[in-house]
């Protein structure tokens, strides 16, 4: 079955983002085994639209596609980034009830943001407007340091080139992982980038807001993930009331203790994962999910998939 793809854009056009995903999913492959995409770049209003970089590009449908497009990409701008429209906002939220991918490049999880999509979900953007967009939507779960997020049916890259680290991803959850390795040698890339933002950004990962007692609470969690990490025990650790520990715990990193806790774990579980030698219950085990079914439940929650589907699809491309 052909899979529609539909690309969104707003003017301007950010051309290195639309020109990811026309390389991922509009180019028709050498390998005649590759899978083929109808794809379409959609805009609210026809004509050519202007580019980031100045040249023009001509949207070939409205935004009446998104209503049979089985993954829409939304792109966005530098921040800020305007609210979308009514009509793309309903649109992106039909999409979504009905089952479809919706998938965000860049800024774009702003646009998703802003139409609720992301409310309680894990997201990601480009690492210098990460804290922006955990200010502007405290209700999204904003992980500054990943390079893609997926979170049941939505998905988020970080800036410019995770762009292409997201499409191939989406690439892999649909086809596997053999299509999506062949897909990226043919755009001589990696089919999996390790690491996340923290690589290449200026940042410290730890919020410079966390001071130094929250700072290394976090350093001795994210070494002690098999440790009891309830609110209560690491209120205790921290010295605090439970109550006053989350609300400094979520100033200072935008996310509530336990949302924190269950992403480093699946982290650490996606490493496990990855290693040959690794059981599934000894993953859940040392990544402090505990029992198997903990771990499948958690995990699908916050990668979309279960830890047997993602073992299959990155061991052997670690």
């Amino acid at each position: 079955m052909t899979v529609d793809v539909a690309v969104v854009v707003t003017e301007p056009v950010p051309a290195f983002e639309v020109g990811i995903a026309s390389e991922v999913f509009g180019v028709a492959r050498a390998d005649p085994e590759l899978p083929r995409y109808a794809y379409a770049v959609c805009a609210a209003t026809p004509g050519p639209l202007r580019t980031s970089t100045g040249f023009h590009i001509t949207p070939s449908d409205g935004l009446e596609r998104l209503d049979r497009a089985d993954l829409i990409i939304v792109t966005g701008a530098a921040p800020p980034v305007p609210p979308p429209s009514q009509e793309l906002a309903e649109a992106l939220r039909r999409a979504a009830d009905r089952g479809a991918t919706v998938a965000a490049l860049c800024t774009g999880a702003f646009t998703l943001a802003a139409t609720g999509l992301l409310d309680g979900r894990t997201a990601t953007t480009h690492w210098a407007y990460a804290e922006l967009l955990a200010t502007q939507f405290p209700r999204v779960i904003v992980d500054a340091d990943r390079i893609y997020a997926v979170d049941g049916p939505i998905a988020t890259s970080a800036g410019a080139s995770a762009a292409i680290d997201l499409c191939l991803h989406l690439v892999r959850r649909e086809h596997g992982a053999d299509i999506a390795n062949r897909v990226a040698r043919e755009m001589v890339m990696p089919a999996h980038r390790s690491g996340g933002q923290a690589q290449f950004s200026r940042r410290p990962v730890t919020p410079p807001t966390a001071g130094r007692g929250l700072s290394e609470l976090l350093d001795w969690a994210g070494d002690h993930l098999d440790a009891d990490l309830s609110v209560e025990a690491l209120a205790l650790r921290a010295a605090m009331s439970p109550r006053t520990f989350i609300r400094h715990f979520t100033e200072a990193t935008g996310t509530t203790p336990a949302a924190w806790v269950r992403e480093q774990r699946v982290r650490l579980a996606e490493q496990l994962l990855e290693r040959a030698d690794a059981t599934i219950a000894s993953v859940a085990r040392r990544s402090g999910f505990g029992s198997v079914d903990t771990l499948r439940r958690q995990f699908r929650r916050v990668r979309g998939v279960g830890p047997e589907t993602y073992r299959e699809a990155f061991r052997g491309v670690s």
